[in-house]
């Protein structure tokens, strides 16, 4: 197990942040294709990435990848693989499936002929008929694509999205690694003020805030692989205390998150001091109207509302916003949005256009760049 093929998931559009994200963990190897990143890595990169990885969603195994145009092929290919090498005596290894533009379309039929391969190539290791699979748990995958099937160990379990802090359900909100990686994209710096003006449950502030203060994301959760006997407990909190050891308590902030509901603002506090970032960013009840900062140059970050839920209130809320964001004319504002009249309702053409998905709505990610500061006196420089 020197080398290990890897598979870090995510949604569309957000390849680029994940890739990033890996070569900062020193893994270079990296092939980008939709919706993931391959690489390979030794065992301790199962670790490493579910605690640090920000915007992908799960970290994977790529048992094997194969064409499988037959119920033989695809059985007989299963079994030779080295699935012993993961899977104790005890292993729990339920078999999720799906299949897209292939010829073995009956998932379920898929499922079952991969979970008999595998029963099969354990017995010739294990010399038992029969698997009690009361021990840790081995999620495996078969995604068939184009008659080609990927084979996989999930070592994430619940999505990496799922950081432990958002435990209140907002009506709209955005996944804790789409709003990692928005200030991925915006190359925001902790030296520069950031608002969210629609700031819901607080989930862009709270993901600028963890990651400026080098908060490892997975620090304070369970992953599946923490009960597999490939990794020892202690890897795993020799590993964690390294992430303690490596955040910058001292880093000065200027985060900021208004909404005009009271509930969400109630949310979004509760949702920061179980982040553990009680200091870090003020969360305040206030309209778009009121819009305004004392600090010279700074980013906005937003997710406002859009879609079928606003009706006919989309257009008044984008000009209110267009006229709150002249009190920042020195600004870069970054706005994800579905509603495509976006850039006419705020009277300026972004200066550059990312599509990305919200869930499953098509979105663009508008980047408006404001002027080059030039204060000298320092980051949060007032007006």
């Amino acid at each position: 197990m020197n080398k290990i093929a890897f598979i870090a998931t995510c949604a569309f559009g957000l390849e680029a942040a994940v890739a990033s994200e890996l070569r900062n963990l020193g893994y270079s190897d990296l092939k980008t294709s939709n919706g993931k990143v391959c690489f390979t890595a030794d065992l301790s990169a199962i670790i490493r990435c579910n605690l640090w990885l920000r915007t992908a969603e799960r970290l994977l195994i790529q048992a094997g990848e194969f064409e499988a145009t037959t119920f033989d092929s695809l059985f007989e290919q299963t079994k030779a693989l080295p699935w012993t090498d993961w899977l104790p005596i005890d292993a729990c290894f339920p078999v999720e499936g799906k299949s897209i533009k292939s010829k073995l379309y009956s998932v379920s039929d898929c499922q079952a002929i991969v979970k008999k391969a595998i029963v099969e190539k354990m017995k010739t290791k294990y010399k038992t008929k029969w698997f009690t699979e009361e021990g840790p748990k081995y999620r495996i995958e078969v995604a068939l694509l184009n008659d080609v099937a990927t084979l996989t160990l999930d070592t994430s379990g619940l999505g990496l999205h799922k950081r432990g802090y958002r435990t209140l359900n907002h009506t709209a909100p955005i996944k804790e690694t789409l709003a990692a990686a928005l200030i991925y994209f915006s190359r925001w710096k902790p030296d520069r003020a950031l608002i969210d003006p629609f700031c819901g449950s607080g989930t862009i502030a709270i993901e600028a805030a963890l990651w400026a203060r080098n908060i490892a994301p997975g620090l304070n959760r369970k992953f599946a692989s923490e009960s597999w006997p490939q990794l020892s407990k202690r890897d795993w909190i020799i590993f964690r205390e390294e992430a303690h050891d490596l955040i910058n308590h001292s880093q000065k902030l200027g985060i900021f998150g208004y909404d005009n509901d009271p509930s969400s603002i109630s949310m979004a506090k509760l949702h920061l001091k179980q982040a553990g970032l009680q200091n870090g960013i003020l969360f305040e009840k206030r309209d778009i109207a009121q819009l305004n900062s004392r600090y010279n140059y700074g980013y906005l970050i937003t997710n406002p509302p859009y879609g079928e839920r606003l009706d006919n209130e989309i257009d008044l809320l984008y000009r209110h916003l267009s006229k709150a964001l002249l009190n920042l004319d020195t600004w870069s504002f970054y706005i994800i949005s579905s509603y495509l009249q976006l850039e006419h309702l705020l009277r300026r053409k972004a200066d550059k256009k990312r599509k990305l998905y919200n869930g499953r709505i098509l979105c663009y990610y508008y980047q408006f760049f404001g002027p080059k500061p030039t204060d000298l006196t320092g980051p949060f420089s007032s007006k």
